[in-house]
């Protein structure tokens, strides 16, 4: 896992680890180690992917903040002994010491911290505590689609899902690794001057919905700005958002 500062190690105390109790392929964090007496019961890593962590909202009541880069998880089991307030004070404590600044934290109940690109999150439960370690950086995109796969599934369907247009977090602005995608369907509606093409934005069912409907359309309006900008006639666009209420898929 990559840091844009030097790794460091926190130790929390020097007692043994009952790793042969371990999940089977699970080794701790390299940034901090077990609360002493516990077990690692399951990880997981994702090379990109996205975390809501804690911060402070109004009035200082809990909030979340959207994070997304390389993700790691770690639940571990602590002893019968172990409350939910001691192991989290014994990681705030070596925390601070290894110089994270703290983003917000209750108690025993959950704890957020980062230092640089590294973001740490805590949720800490009766005899059990999650850890989470974000290295926080832009998704690399893979998936690239052609003027001229997109225009054969639009004679073959009459709509096409375009993927590869990215937004701001929560916003409507356009980041500029979606030109490549969005210089295609330019060229596409080049080649074919008799199309006329329906922007539509679509969210997920997180959030709430009237958000969601508000910035899927304040989205689609962005992109077909954008390919007007770019030569496209405007008598040839619409745009409309419809939040989660068409999904473009389901689980």
């Amino acid at each position: 896992m990559r840091f844009t500062a030097p790794l460091l190690l926190i130790f929390l105390a020097l007692s043994p680890a009952r790793a042969d109790e371990d999940a089977e392929g699970c080794k701790d964090s390299p940034l901090i180690t077990r609360m002493p007496g516990s077990t690692l019961s399951y990880c997981e890593h994702k090379d990109f992917d996205g975390l809501d962590v804690a911060e402070p909202g109004p009035d200082k009541a809990r909030a979340d903040k959207h994070i997304e880069g390389e993700v790691t998880k770690w639940q571990y089991r602590t002893g019968e002994n172990n409350s939910a307030l001691q192991v989290s004070r014994n990681i705030q404590n070596a925390l601070r010491r290894a110089g994270f600044a703290e983003v917000f934290n209750a108690a025993g109940d959950v704890l957020t911290a980062h230092k640089g690109n590294a973001w740490v999150f805590f949720e800490f439960y009766d005899n059990s505590y999650n850890q989470y370690l974000v290295d926080v950086k832009e998704m690399k995109q893979e998936v690239t689609a052609d003027a001229s796969q997109l225009q054969e599934e639009i004679d073959k369907s009459g709509r096409v899902a375009v993927y590869g247009i990215n937004f701001e977090s929560g916003k409507a602005a356009i980041l500029p690794d979606s030109e490549p995608v969005l210089n295609e369907i330019v060229k596409m509606m080049e080649a074919r001057p008799d199309l006329k093409l329906s922007v539509e934005g679509h969210t997920d069912n997180v959030g709430q919905k009237s958000a969601n409907q508000v910035l899927s359309g304040k989205r689609a309006q962005a992109v077909m700005g954008w390919l007007i900008a770019h030569g496209v006639d405007a008598g040839r666009l619409s745009a409309k958002g419809f939040g989660d209420t068409k999904p473009v898929f389901s689980e």
